[in-house]
């Protein structure tokens, strides 16, 4: 295992600095940050080896199947939908607590759908969001210091289970497999026919016209569907009878990831004969835990160990981009990532906070714009990260009036430098929880104690998700009226 060590920038210039030979395990001659070092080293090998002898989690065939639908968020015609818990534990391997995230993200992409008259990508921040980094490998918890909960993929968060465990990553392997397996089996079984019957219940939103606002919008939907069903439109249609929902996670355990990696050989694509002009059958890498991968704000370095591991793995990626995020080194992860400029390769996931975003948002707009990755990406926000707030009690909260500005600027400053913000990314889930302020049920501080249940940072609940679906689709509704006017 690396151990954490300073990380190497770049030198301003925009030039990727990665030119050697790329292998699974390169990343290990590079300076990491939020490494894992164990006291058993052997129980490490032990572990690694077998993940190395398991089956992939998610096939080749449908990770190329995503990159093509991305590709097609990049060229504005179609939105992105990602989202799930901020830390997921082995715990939520459930029926109820699986069924409620495909259910919330069927419901907001239906809402999403009604707004952009687009196809919706789902992408589920599930089965193997385990790890998450941290601001100090300490903590105190009632006077006492002790390692900081790093994730299930890593340690417990009992103050008794905070040892680096490494069977903990064959166990993280074995709760994803198991996650993938109800989901895909729910789906097949029709789970996520969109004939079936959602509950739209409305009975929280406190204000009248805002009530009356969705409840027409949700009978605007529903008579859709009953007429396509009444006249035969939808007969065997895959879009209404059944969705690809993806899987995502951030790659902050490199182990455990190089592990997971496999190779495949097939004839060079169009995406990348810019890569292979022979044309001749290669030999591709694909990270097979996810179907998606981001590097995070906190590992980003531009010639630090993550970028070297996710600059050879086939997977489209995720870069967060935050208030710390130099134009430079934005350009320059572009072209270590992406130097092929393969379309829609890029996420770039946007998280300033709503009180920065209108600062910052324009220059990396402007930065990616007058590059030739300007086609290339797809532009995503996350205005969950950049808003988080501490009480007077000390509980890490969100603000919903914060995290749809967020979101509302970002629409407005994309629309004004003529780019398409193509995507939300969102800490969420479909329980009952109370751990973000505001929205229609009027949350407060002293609400948070009803049902606070996230060991990480706050999520939105049910109710405020499917309310922030139906404000960014009345935002993608206007627009797409005002381009149908203009045209």
């Amino acid at each position: 295992m690396a151990s954490d060590k300073t990380s190497v920038h770049s030198s301003g210039n925009g030039e990727a600095p990665h030119h050697q030979t790329w292998t699974p395990s390169s990343w290990k001659s590079k300076p990491i940050k939020q490494s894992a070092v164990y006291e058993d080293q052997k129980q490490v090998q032990k572990s690694l080896a077998k993940l190395n002898h398991l089956p992939p989690l998610v096939p080749f065939s449908e990770i190329d199947r995503l990159k093509d639908q991305l590709r097609k968020v990049a060229e504005r015609e179609a939105f992105l939908l990602q989202g799930g818990d901020c830390a997921e534990l082995f715990d939520y391997c459930t029926q109820d607590g699986i069924e409620s995230k495909m259910k919330l993200l069927l419901q907001m992409s239906l809402i999403l759908i009604w707004g952009s008259h687009k196809p919706i990508v789902r992408i589920a921040r599930m089965a193997g969001q385990y790890a998450k980094p941290r601001s100090s490998p300490m903590e105190v918890v009632e006077g006492k210091e002790i390692p900081s909960f790093r994730g299930d993929i890593l340690n417990g968060y009992k103050t008794d289970e905070r040892s680096l465990d490494p069977e903990r990553l064959v166990d993280a392997y074995f709760h994803s497999a198991a996650t993938l397996n109800f989901m895909r089996g729910s789906i097949s079984s029709g789970f996520a026919d969109l004939h079936r019957p959602l509950d739209w219940g409305l009975g929280h939103v406190r204000d009248p016209e805002l009530q009356k606002k969705y409840s027409n919008t949700v009978e605007q939907i529903l008579d859709n569907l009953d007429f396509l069903r009444a006249t035969g439109h939808d007969t065997g249609s895959r879009e209404l009878s059944t969705v690809d929902l993806y899987t995502s996670h951030e790659a902050l355990l490199l182990d455990y990831e190089q592990s997971l990696t496999r190779s495949h050989k097939h004839a060079s694509s169009e995406q990348n004969q810019a890569a292979n002009a022979s044309g001749q059958e290669q030999n591709l890498f694909y990270d097979t835990s996810a179907h998606f991968v981001w590097v995070g704000d906190r590992t980003r370095q531009v010639d630090g160990a993550h970028i070297e591991f996710l600059r050879g793995i086939q997977n489209p990626i995720g870069i967060k981009v935050g208030p710390t995020t130099s134009s430079s080194d934005l350009l320059t992860l572009l072209r270590t990532l992406n130097p092929a400029v393969e379309v829609g390769k890029i996420t770039l996931i946007t998280r300033y906070g709503c009180g920065k975003v209108s600062t910052l948002l324009p220059e990396h707009i402007k930065t990616v714009e007058t590059s030739e990755h300007a086609s290339s990406v797809v532009w995503q926000c996350d205005p969950m990260h950049g808003n988080t707030r501490s009480t007077s009690t000390g509980t890490k909260t969100r603000q919903f009036a914060d995290i749809f500005s967020e979101l509302q600027q970002s629409i407005a400053i994309h629309k004004k430098a003529g780019s398409y913000l193509g995507g939300v990314h969102l800490e969420m889930t479909g329980e009952a929880v109370t751990e973000c302020t505001g929205g229609s049920e009027g949350l407060d501080d002293d609400d948070l104690s009803l049902n606070y249940t996230s060991f990480c940072d706050p999520r939105l609940n049910e109710k405020q998700s499917v309310e922030l679906a139906f404000m960014i689709a009345s935002h993608l509704k206007e627009d797409r009226k005002e381009r149908r006017w203009k045209a």
